[in-house]
């Protein structure tokens, strides 16, 4: 049971601290409601006058996984380079392996659209599939009766 008082300890003056934290966060804190000169942009630019999108495009999610998944392969890369004389060939085929797991992983968010920025674009064909006359000759609208016009 001694060995479990340090760790009990530390949870009681967490919790202690956590709760004196928001108590004097609330003997402290402003009585009133902000006005609306507290809740307006300060220095920082112009007032917004239309709400933004509340959701993001997925693009946004796609690049925050990029740079988590990289973030976690380096964060293992170290302690492995570290020690990789010792591990010989096991650590080789080890580290190995884990890149081919981030490659694939990469390959799947750069397939989504991670890396492309801008509107998506769509080629449009720029002959029509049949040509007709109608599609090649631009009709001008004349006046009621001239010739070549049904009156």
């Amino acid at each position: 049971m001694d060995q479990y008082l340090p760790i009990f300890l530390l949870l009681v003056l967490g919790a202690l601290f956590a709760g004196l934290s928001f108590g004097a966060s609330k003997l402290l804190a402003p009585r009133q409601k902000p006005s609306a000169q507290k809740v307006a942009p300060y220095e920082c630019g112009i007032v917004p006058s239309r709400e933004p999108p509340s959701r993001f495009p997925v693009r946004f999610y796609l690049v925050a996984m990029i740079f988590i998944i990289f973030d976690i392969e380096i964060i293992f890369l170290y302690p492995w380079a570290v020690v990789f004389r010792e591990l010989h060939v096991f650590g080789l085929v080890e580290v190995l392996v884990f890149a081919a797991v981030v490659l694939v992983a990469f390959v799947y968010l750069v397939s989504n659209g991670a890396l492309q920025w801008g509107p998506g674009r769509r080629l449009e064909p720029g002959i029509p599939t049949a040509r007709t006359t109608e599609s090649t000759i631009t009709r001008v609208p004349t006046e009621p009766g001239a010739p070549g016009q049904a009156a």
